[in-house]
């Protein structure tokens, strides 16, 4: 595809779970440098950190990427976008994909896949990445976000639940096991967004079932809009939401 998208990267060091985490060091790098180079490695044509911190736009120095400072008291990462390209001045029909400061294993592919699949569809201001599931134990894990889809691939429901329940194979059973009749899936926390769609998105109020889920994403169903969600072409990379998930990312990266 041609470079006609573009990144924001949103980096918050203030989060609740684990906090400084865009700083925390990997195989000697801070997380927000590993982020930065898996969005240099796709083919957008311009890479910019948003963040809330100066320690962080400092350890952004030298990577090739504008950092840019926002506000702290944004409640998501779609809202410091909205906010970066306020002061950016892009068009409104240009593609932002919201690669999250706390991806460092994104396969550079999946950003360049959810960017193209948007730019297919006309009329639609929001696009995002799920992956099957393979293991039972993911499907019933609330930090395993799930999402169900149309025939035409446009999400229904999004939810910290195992979705779809699958009447006849999981009423009363005590161990549970993927049917094999069903394809479960994963949702990647990549977006896709036209800029003028998001702008129009963080103007919304919170939804109740965003609020519920703590899903941001329910905002957009909850007011009539669609999300189109491409099945992605290669396993995503661990995510860093957790200390968990953080032993994770070390090991897969052979870090002592």
């Amino acid at each position: 595809m041609s470079n006609r998208f573009k990144i924001v990267i949103p980096a918050r060091n203030g989060s609740t779970r684990l906090p400084g985490k865009p700083l925390i060091e990997l195989a000697g790098k801070p997380m927000i440098q590993h982020v930065v180079e898996r969005a240099l490695a796709s083919t957008a044509a311009e890479v910019v950190v948003a963040t809330d911190d100066q320690r962080i736009v400092a350890a952004c120095a030298g990577l090739g990427v504008e950092a840019v400072m926002t506000s702290v008291e944004h409640c998501s990462g779609s809202d410091r976008i909205a906010e970066a390209i306020g002061w950016l001045g892009w068009d409104d029909d240009t593609i932002v994909v919201n690669l999250q400061g706390d991806e460092p294993c994104m396969p550079a592919a999946l950003i360049d896949q959810v960017a193209a699949n948007l730019a297919e569809l006309t009329g639609t201001g929001m696009a995002t990445l799920a992956y099957p599931i393979r293991d039972s134990s993911h499907l019933f894990d609330p930090h395993v976000v799930k999402v169900v889809t149309d025939a035409a691939g446009f999400a229904l429901y999004f939810s910290r639940a195992p979705i779809p329940w699958h009447r006849d194979e999981f009423l009363g059973s005590r161990q549970f096991v993927l049917p094999s009749s069903m394809v479960f899936l994963r949702h990647i926390g990549l977006y896709a967004y036209r800029a003028g769609f998001l702008k129009r998105y963080v103007a919304w109020p919170p939804a109740p079932l965003e609020q519920a889920e703590s899903l941001e994403q329910l905002r957009v169903l909850w007011h009539g809009e669609r999300i189109h969600v491409g099945l992605a072409a290669e396993e995503p990379g661990q995510g860093v939401d957790t200390v968990e998930d953080l032993a994770r990312v070390v090991k897969r990266m052979g870090v002592s």
